[in-house]
């Protein structure tokens, strides 16, 4: 099974939840991406920064409508993408499927914790995103 990512990022708009092998995918791709990337990335100018999106699926939506789609605004997402919002799931997956999708959208975890800007802080909290999708 190939990886449709056009096809999820519409059903994601579309409020339709991915296959869990589709979830599966996504996430195994993704961990690939943000295992080669450095701590320390280079964005280009100008770029919208977005923090503490907290599950607002909508929200992030309204964000790229209002702001402009990827790739021709750079944006930088800083970290909690999940928790508070009744759609954490459907935020995630989107903005991982754009990731993979364009590549030059950056996804940070935050800088609470030092374990959360290591590439181990990060796969270790994708590992845990992957099993809370697979029960949802």
């Amino acid at each position: 099974m190939s990886l449709d990512i056009d096809r999820i990022l519409e059903d994601l708009v579309n409020l339709n939840l991915p296959k869990e092998i589709e979830v599966d995918m996504l996430c195994t791709k993704a961990k690939e991406i943000l295992a080669e990337e450095s701590n320390v990335q280079y964005i280009n100018s100008p770029v919208t920064i977005c923090g503490d999106v907290h599950g607002q699926f909508e929200d992030v939506l309204e964000l790229f409508r209002i702001g402009g789609e990827v790739p021709e605004i750079n944006y930088l997402f800083l970290g909690d993408y999940v928790d508070r919002g009744y759609r954490s799931v459907e935020t995630f997956l989107y903005l991982l499927a754009l990731k993979i999708k364009v590549g030059i959208i950056s996804i940070r975890t935050g800088l609470r914790l030092f374990e959360e800007i290591t590439k181990l802080g990060r796969l270790l909290r994708l590992m845990d995103f992957m099993m809370s999708a697979s029960e949802k």
